[in-house]
């Protein structure tokens, strides 16, 4: 029998870590590979996880699939749409994409190692969601080009020239005030915030210069209030757009996730 005939088994993929649920997860959520995801109990904590295939989870095919975006896109969407229904109900400590463990068995080892933890970063973020905020710095359409007459000078072009450099530096000067401002009053209506570089156009195929990368931590019954002030805050200047998204898992201010997997017999993979 060889490798892959041997690899017939099935492994257990985990989402996320919480509390007891007080509520189901909504009908019909689907995780990776079309599973269903089921929770796993042990000292007072849950960890919900699905079955998934060993001929794709073992460590090889894993690390071999890590190299396939069209594979990982699709995981990570199966992943977050687990995490989104847990965020519905409660308030989930999300792993890293692809942490898997060999059984039930290693799923509450794993639980029991984190157990101080995992407790003490669910008691810590219990009903509370992330929001995300970019601040973008709108590129205004070139100007389309007109023949200068005859007689328009060289120094006539340079002084347009400098005018629209100035108009530029100064709508950019704007977008980053506004970026200040917009963080400074978001960060005390929150609870917690981190800032992340900001996001190479390029990449992100986001139009406009990224000047603010934040997540902010909101009490869940506080929410509609903070999108009330990101809108009206953000509202102002027509040189700058704001993208709110969320709400979602309080991903940026999750403590480290289970420790020692490797000892456990886990493996994972992680995509930033």
């Amino acid at each position: 029998m060889n490798a892959a005939s041997a690899m017939n088994g099935e492994l257990r993929y985990v989402y996320a870590v919480t509390a007891p649920l007080e509520a189901p997860l909504a009908d019909g959520v689907r995780g990776v590979c079309g599973s269903a995801p089921y929770t796993v109990h042990h000292a007072g904590l849950r960890a919900v996880v699905s079955r998934v295939p060993e001929a794709d989870f073992a460590e090889e095919p894993l690390r071999a699939h890590l190299e396939d975006l069209g594979w990982l896109e699709e995981t990570a969407r199966a992943h977050q749409a687990v995490v989104d229904a847990l965020t519905a109900v409660t308030c989930p400590l999300p792993l890293r994409l692809a942490t898997v463990y060999r059984d039930d068995d290693g799923v509450r080892r794993a639980l029991e190692a984190g157990r101080e933890q995992f407790s003490h970063t669910l008691d810590r973020l219990a009903g509370r969601v992330e929001w995300g905020v970019k601040v973008h710095a709108q590129q205004e359409p070139a100007p389309a080009a007109a023949s200068a007459p005859a007689a328009s000078s060289g120094r006539e072009f340079l002084r347009r020239r400098r005018q629209e450099v100035t108009s530029r530096e100064n709508a950019l000067q704007e977008a980053e005030e506004l970026g200040r401002t917009l963080h400074a009053a978001l960060t005390a209506q929150a609870e917690d915030a981190r800032v992340y570089p900001a996001q190479n156009p390029q990449l992100s195929r986001t139009p406009g210069q990224n000047l603010l990368n934040a997540a902010y931590l909101v009490p869940r019954e506080r929410s509609e209030e903070f999108v009330t002030r990101v809108e009206r805050l953000g509202a102002h200047d027509p040189s700058v757009r704001v993208e709110l998204t969320g709400p979602w898992a309080p991903y940026s201010f999750a403590a480290p996730d289970t420790p020692d997997r490797q000892r456990e017999g886990s493996h994972d993979g992680a995509v930033s």
